[in-house]
């Protein structure tokens, strides 16, 4: 069959006129060295797809979707071989995981073309770590985090604030900030603004699509096994961490509610957290390859507030969802987040460090640093949660 080359031209086009005003300022450091092959990977609705057909405008490539009807009907390497043979420099293909036998393929346009660039990205985030072991000699993974606060303040109001390390605010930030209702502001993007979709308006309704996209449409492709039944217990899982003020399960009581093997919960719980719709915080002590760890938190702190939740545990997603992200000098990939050993001492440990997270009355118990959401100004050993909003 004829590559459909020129039904993807034509979407490549109408897309680029529907790119926003404003895209998200960690597009210009996220891949700066402009590598011939990378693997994107991260969140729906974080901003992949605009980032590579803005990557595909500057750099003389196609973009196109494997997901889109032109793209599946035709093998993905007839495709591609028919868009580098019209003289384009690249591709940059989304959602690979929708394209028949993808990994096989990227590894023979690879190796077939050594002087095109192939750039692909996926929000299937578990299928592309298990790819990762075929695919990592000749794609470099990176990964596309949420939003930070300083993005969305650029993206909302069109103010762009230096970065930060949120322990060391220099006076200069705190006098700039201080000229605006950041709290406000600071508000509205945790209940609202965590992805770029915020723009688009009806936010509540559009995570709650996202999260069913990725329970119905991704996870289905990580377990042959995996039934209706599953996909009912998973949202049921989600509503638990969701509303629950203590961030943990029974893994004895779920079980035998929902006629589970404890195997299969264990296995559940390793593909919600490994397609980051949640994390598992673990002890330092904690090497189990199967644990439930001592906290669950959503990785998108939004998805409390746009489904009412706990707001204590909205707090907690927040603080390890930007420390976990806040250096691109991994390519965002996680900085590790322990639970504590004794709640009674900190809530978590980060390099050594330990931390506290509430709101303005939270008692410092014997923490090195107290993270506040209702503080607008550094003081002492207690942070404004928002700081860390402030690293990319």
């Amino acid at each position: 069959m004829e590559p459909n080359f020129k039904d993807v031209i034509e979407s490549f086009e109408r897309r680029k006129s529907f790119l926003p005003d404003r895209i998200r300022p960690l597009f210009a450091d996220l891949i700066p060295e402009s590598p011939r092959s990378v693997l994107l990977y991260g969140l729906r609705g974080v901003g992949k797809s605009t980032f590579l057909i803005q990557r595909a405008i500057d750099e003389d490539c196609v973009y196109c979707s494997a997901d889109s009807f032109h793209a599946s009907k035709t093998p993905l390497y007839d495709l591609v071989k028919k868009i580098f043979q019209e003289g384009y420099a690249g591709v940059m293909i989304d959602e690979i995981h929708f394209a028949s036998d993808w990994s096989r393929q990227l590894k023979s346009l690879y190796d077939d073309f050594p002087k095109k660039k192939i750039w692909v990205s996926d929000s299937c985030n578990l299928l592309v770590h298990q790819s990762l072991a075929d695919l990592s000699r000749r794609f470099v993974p990176y990964r596309l985090p949420l939003l930070s606060f300083r993005e969305f303040i650029y993206l909302k109001e069109g103010i762009l604030f230096d970065k930060l390390d949120p322990e060391n605010p220099s006076p200069k930030f705190q006098k700039d900030i201080a000229k605006h209702p950041i709290l406000a502001w600071f508000r509205e993007f945790v209940t609202q603004g965590t992805r770029p979709i915020f723009q688009e308006g009806e936010y509540p309704r559009r995570i709650q699509g996202l999260i069913d996209k990725t329970i119905y449409s991704d996870l289905p492709f990580y377990l042959g096994t995996i039934s209706d039944n599953h996909l009912r217990i998973i949202k049921s899982i989600l509503a638990e961490f969701i509303f629950s003020p203590i961030p943990t399960i029974n893994i004895s009581g779920m079980c035998s509610e929902w006629g589970l093997s404890k195997d299969k919960l264990y296995q559940i719980l390793h593909i919600m957290e490994e397609s980051e719709l949640i994390r598992i915080l673990r002890k330092k002590s904690d090497n189990r390859p199967n644990s439930k760890g001592s906290k669950i938190l959503l990785t998108d702190p939004s998805v409390y507030h746009s489904l009412g939740g706990n707001i204590g545990t909205a707090r907690e997603a927040y603080f390890c969802a930007y420390v976990e992200s806040h250096s691109p000098k991994n390519n965002f990939n996680k900085t590790e987040i322990f639970a504590s050993s004794n709640e009674k001492e900190f809530d978590f440990e980060v390099d050594e460090k330990t931390y506290e997270i509430g709101g303005r009355n939270k008692k410092p118990k014997n923490a090195e640093i107290v993270v506040r959401d209702d503080l607008d100004i550094k003081v002492r050993n207690s942070i404004p949660m928002f700081y860390y909003g402030f690293g990319y």
